[in-house]
């Protein structure tokens, strides 16, 4: 028997060696390559997503062995490919070379994009109801607002787009099934054109015939219809839809509701064979739905699925300010009392100005949509040396007009009586007692993009008012108008001006109601000056005057979706007439905060007519 020398460590070593090699070659095969790409003129929306493409594979490196490498490397340019399509490219040339480098793999991918392709013709179509000649200009105004027009370079993203806009569009109004029966793109790459096809099937031309309710158990029959005014016979609106929806879920009797018009029956018939496509259409350009069989007009009812609010609600608000300090404020809230349909609100709030008690019945909307509340009020305020004890009630009705179903303009209006009686002391000068009866009126006209965060759009308000002495002795009268505009130059900026006007005519001025004459200063006034601090100076207090004047120009950064800071410049005050007014005018900076419980406001102003600086803030915090 023939023995052999057992071998030593280092007789070993170039075995080890070369299985550490290929262990570490099979590694550096299997990790994340490093791509190149070169676009050969891609513009820069395809080339962006031949690289979403790419890394997408590229980053599935990690797990695959040699020859699954291989695979997916092939399937990187598959990948290539099908992105180049999306972007017009349909005739496009790929070449991926693999090789590795001191970091590790490596792919280098050379593109040649030929002709993109461009569109050739296309071509709508209708049917439905809205193929009848009363829809003729519907119709057309629906071709024109295609968006992919014939010269425009194919982009898939932009055939989506374009579809789904066309089918909102037509659904907006009159056709709430609206549907594509056919869409196809016929691709044809040698000649880089393509022919578009759409069929648009409108369904039903759909008007409205009344009002269906679920889920009522506590709120009377009847008080969804106060909201959700149908006309019997009036056309479907979806934004109209969505307006009476916010409407009720802001509503005190409602927490949440759905609203839409009964489709049962509308759905496609299933018997129906589908129209038969052009010929020669790429399947995967391609999508056929049957369309809808059955009556082209019709009326159907609106199905309001709604959540009842809890019947009662106790709120409690902290809040501080620069002028009134910290503040407390309770409210209580019921919305059904004795099964009527009314909203019971009662509420306390106290800070170092003003102590002030207050209950108020709100109704429903009635059949003319006016919305009525009464109450009466109790209020010690004690405002710049003008101390007023006020018991009051009074009567208010509202109500809102949108200008059209289109449009996001809608107008309000507000009228307003009250009986009053004060117990007025002027520091410095004399206590009197007056009774009054006044009626005000206001009309708003509100064009916002968001009526609780406006970022553009205007706001005016005209409101004018009456009121006597109920022993005759003194008429007064008074009329204002202000404004705003917001706009938005950029994402996170956005630029305010606002301004008021106001001139009260009174036989005796000193014995109108404080609310009625005009004081200004403070935060939203006149920043840098005190809390209605300017005004007409009468022993130690300052009373109000019989004109008014304020303007506001400010500025905001938004860093973030809830931090900003702001500048702004305020001018304005009041007078016994515009030829006697002095401006006192604050200019400063500040931050703003958006937060759950509201606004947080923190500026500092600088009084250029006192020379002195302010810090005005606000704070509310719900709990």
């Amino acid at each position: 028997m023939r023995l052999s020398r057992p071998r030593s460590f280092f007789s070993r070593l170039p075995l080890a060696s070369v299985l550490l090699c290929a262990l570490l070659a099979r590694e550096a095969l299997a990790a994340k390559p490093e791509v190149t790409i070169d676009p050969g003129g891609l513009p820069a929306s395809a080339l962006e997503a031949v690289t979403r493409a790419v890394d997408s594979m590229a980053e599935m490196a990690d797990d695959q062995d040699g020859g699954e490498g291989m695979r997916l490397r092939r399937r990187a340019r598959e990948a290539t490919q099908d992105a180049l399509a999306t972007e017009g490219y349909f005739s496009a040339q790929v070449e991926l070379e693999a090789g590795t480098d001191v970091a590790g793999p490596t792919w280098d991918i050379s593109i040649t994009p030929g002709e993109r392709t461009t569109i050739e013709t296309v071509d709508i179509t209708f049917m439905g109801a809205i193929a009848d000649a009363g829809y003729a200009e519907r119709a057309e105004a629906l071709r024109q607002g295609w968006e992919l027009q014939a010269g425009s370079p194919f982009r898939n993203s932009e055939w989506e787009t374009a579809k789904r806009n066309l089918l909102d569009a037509a659904s907006e109004r009159d056709f709430p099934v609206a549907r594509l029966v056919e869409t196809a793109a016929d691709i044809n790459a040698d000649r880089a054109r393509a022919a578009l096809h759409v069929r648009l099937d409108s369904g039903p031309a759909v008007r409205l015939s009344g009002v269906e309710v679920h889920g009522l158990k506590r709120v009377p029959p009847g008080v969804v219809e106060r909201y959700v005014r149908v006309t019997p016979g009036e056309p479907y609106d979806r934004s109209r839809m969505v307006g009476w929806q916010q409407t009720l879920s802001g509503s005190p009797f409602f927490s949440g509701a759905k609203l839409d018009v009964d489709r049962r029956g509308l759905t496609p018939d299933a018997d129906e064979d589908p129209a038969l496509l052009p010929e020669g259409l790429d399947k995967e350009q391609t999508r056929t739905e049957q369309a809808y069989r059955g009556p082209q007009f019709l009326e159907l009812p609106v199905l309001a699925e709604v959540v009842e609010s809890r019947p009662r609600r106790m709120s409690v608000a902290l809040g501080i300010d620069d002028e009134a300090g910290p503040r407390i404020e309770t409210v209580y809230r019921q919305n059904v009392v004795l099964g009527h349909p009314f909203e019971l609100e009662a509420g306390l709030r106290l800070d170092r100005l003003r102590k002030l008690g207050y209950a108020d019945i709100h109704l429903a909307p009635n059949e003319n949509g006016f919305r009525d509340s009464f109450g009466v009020l109790a209020q010690d305020s004690d405002i710049q040396g003008l101390h007023v004890r006020r018991l009051a009630v009074g009567a208010i009705r509202a109500k809102t007009y949108p200008s059209s179903i289109a449009s996001r303009v809608e107008y309000e209006t507000r009228y307003g009586a009250r009986l009053a009686h004060e117990l007025t002391d002027i520091d410095g000068y004399n206590s009197y007692t007056t009774s009054t009866a006044t009626a005000t009126a206001e009309l708003i006209r509100r064009d916002v993009n968001d009526k609780y965060d406006p970022r553009e759009g205007s706001l005016i308000a005209l409101g004018g008012g009456v009121g006597a002495a109920l022993d005759g002795g003194n008429h007064f009268n008074r009329l204002s108008l202000r404004g705003q505009y917001w706009w938005s130059p950029s994402k996170r900026d956005v630029v305010t001006v606002r301004g008021e006007v106001g001139r009260l005519w009174a036989q005796d001025i000193n014995r109108v109601p404080d609310d009625f004459s005009f004081r200004t200063g403070g935060a939203r006034t006149v920043r840098g000056y005190r809390y209605l601090g300017l005004g007409r100076e009468v022993g130690n207090a300052v009373l109000g005057d019989s004109v008014l004047f304020v303007a506001s120009v400010e500025g905001t950064h938004y860093f973030d979706d809830r931090f900003g800071a702001a500048v702004f410049v305020d001018t304005g005050n009041v007078a016994s007439r515009f030829s006697d007014m002095k401006l006192a005018t604050g200019v400063g900076a500040g931050l703003r905060v958006k937060t759950p419980a509201g606004p947080l406001s923190v500026d500092l102003a600088y009084a250029l007519r006192d020379k002195n600086i302010r810090l005005h803030f606000s704070l509310g915090v719900a709990f």
